[in-house]
């Protein structure tokens, strides 16, 4: 039987967005307001990629730090409590991450990573989103 913090813990977990979350939000705005048109989680493509375009076979992932296991101060930190299991379910995500570029490279689809904080500075985001975009 789950217990009190297991079942807090799956509510918690449910709560967590996999889409239209606050960085792919701005990404998407960006993005479309430098005219750019994309399609949406292509569910064919491996790791379902948050923007692809599909012309350009070139697709775009916005990863949080935490989640994906980045190596800056958001994503370099461990919970408190249950560290072991949080630190093998990083690891496994960016293991998969991986896995799926590979994949979209075989297919030949070009893809780029957008880190939450990198969102910080949006110039240099515009500006590496459009050498991406236009190469």
């Amino acid at each position: 039987m789950a217990s009190d913090s297991d079942s807090a813990r799956s509510r918690t977990m449910r709560q967590v967005k996999d889409r239209d979350t606050t960085p792919e939000m701005m990404v998407r705005r960006e993005i479309h307001r430098l005219g750019y048109r994309y399609r949406l989680h292509r569910k064919d493509l491996p790791g379902k990629p948050d923007l692809v375009f599909p012309a350009r076979r070139k697709v775009i992932f916005v990863h949080g730090c935490f989640w994906h296991g980045h190596d800056c101060v958001r994503g370099a930190r461990v919970p408190k409590t249950n560290r072991e299991y949080w630190t093998k379910k990083i690891a496994r995500n960016v293991e998969r991450d991986r896995l799926n570029r590979e994949r979209l490279h075989a297919l030949g689809w070009d893809s780029m990573v957008v880190w939450e904080c990198e969102l910080k500075d949006r110039a240099t985001f515009i500006r590496e989103a459009q050498a991406f975009l236009d190469d």
